[in-house]
């Protein structure tokens, strides 16, 4: 049996990191992916053991069943349909399992995600033999939402061979998972993002989780099926899901650029809840990436840190970008008589995303080179 999952990136226009801490954050899915297969052997396979292949770094990991079992204390014990978090004692032993892999200094970077993934497989499928497989269009550490996308396609692809999951695969043809599967994704997902960044608010993998159309799984048979966002929230996340490419990559200064169109409604998120609103005009965004990595778990850290030391300005910080998202929102939706409205709302947008940039910085949390 063998299925493939796919799930979007994102990307926040105003509201990072403040988001953590109660503020409002406008944020979008876009149709860039992370792809996840998952197969199971054949008796006739002899394979016992659980097979990771990452093949964008060409790397792959495997663990025989027994040494799970041997290291992994709750191996067994959990439900598909019971999201819980990682113990203490779990987390040393994955962690455990991980060091072994000895990844060179250069891959360090991987390793809460292969956390994230062997934490995701024992707790929906135990001790049972396998190969996944990853790729990915999103570049790792760039803001993006690369390892909420994988938390989800992973999610996805784990609960559909689950018990948990109602899919047909005597079905030929596309199927969707219904609201109470998505939510359980979704929360899946979560505590893999949690293994992953410490404390995450939850963004990332819930616009992942809702915010595109379908998810793709294929059988072995290549019937494909989806998993798509619940009814209730169709117009949810068609939201900032920002259309095609409509011009091309170019290369500027080592940075990649790439313009995206942006129609439909506006997703904000506070709280654990998201919302939409419809927008009343077309945007156009820039999205470039620095090639500057960062750790997001460091960086989620360090805001709190600082938080913590200085309690009355951090809250002001984030008021005012609580503010700038809900100004957004705003703007967006609001009428649109002509064109030289629409331009007067993208100079408006401009200067508030230049705010909230500050801001960023006043968290401790902006990327230097966009200063330049």
């Amino acid at each position: 049996m063998e299925v493939r999952a796919r799930a979007p990136g994102k990307i926040i226009l105003a509201g990072e990191h403040a988001v953590v801490h109660g503020s409002t954050a406008v944020a979008a899915a876009i149709d860039l992916y992370t792809y996840v297969s998952l197969r199971f052997p054949t008796p006739h396979d002899n394979d016992d053991a659980l097979k990771l292949q990452l093949k964008d770094v060409d790397m792959e990991f495997s663990w025989p069943v027994r040494k799970l079992k041997e290291v992994l204390p709750e191996l067994g014990i959990k439900s598909a349909s019971s999201p819980s978090s990682c113990s203490l004692e779990t987390s040393k032993a994955i962690a455990s399992l991980v060091e072994e892999l000895n990844l060179a200094d250069a891959k360090l970077g991987l390793a809460s995600g292969i956390s994230a993934f062997l934490w995701l497989y024992t707790s929906i499928h135990g001790d049972k033999p396998a190969k996944v497989a990853v790729t990915s269009e999103l570049p790792l550490g760039s803001g993006m939402g690369s390892s909420a996308a994988l938390c989800v396609a992973l999610s996805a692809a784990l609960l559909s061979l689950s018990d948990s999951s109602k899919l047909d695969f005597s079905h030929q043809g596309w199927q969707t998972f219904g609201e109470s599967e998505l939510v359980l994704v979704n929360k899946w997902a979560f505590e893999g993002e949690k293994m992953i960044h410490g404390r995450p608010s939850g963004i990332d993998n819930t616009v992942s989780t809702f915010g595109t159309e379908y998810d793709e799984c294929k059988h072995p048979n290549n019937v494909k099926f989806t998993t798509t966002y619940c009814k209730e929230l169709k117009n949810l996340i068609v939201v900032l899901k920002y259309g095609k490419y409509l011009l091309h990559w170019e290369i500027f200064l080592g940075l990649f650029q790439l313009t995206k169109s942006i129609t439909g409604n506006i997703v904000t998120f506070r709280s654990g809840e998201l919302t939409h609103i419809k927008t009343n005009m077309p945007l156009k965004m820039l999205v470039t990436n620095t090639k500057v990595g960062r750790n997001t778990r460091a960086l989620v850290a360090g805001v709190s840190e600082r938080t913590a030391r200085h309690g009355s300005a951090m809250t002001s910080v984030f008021k005012a970008v609580d503010s700038i998202s809900n100004e957004v929102v705003g703007i967006i939706q609001s009428p649109v008589s002509d064109d030289l409205a629409i331009t007067e709302k993208e100079e408006k947008l401009g200067e508030l995303m230049e705010m909230n940039q500050g801001l960023l910085q006043c968290m401790g949390s902006a990327i230097a080179a966009l200063r330049l």
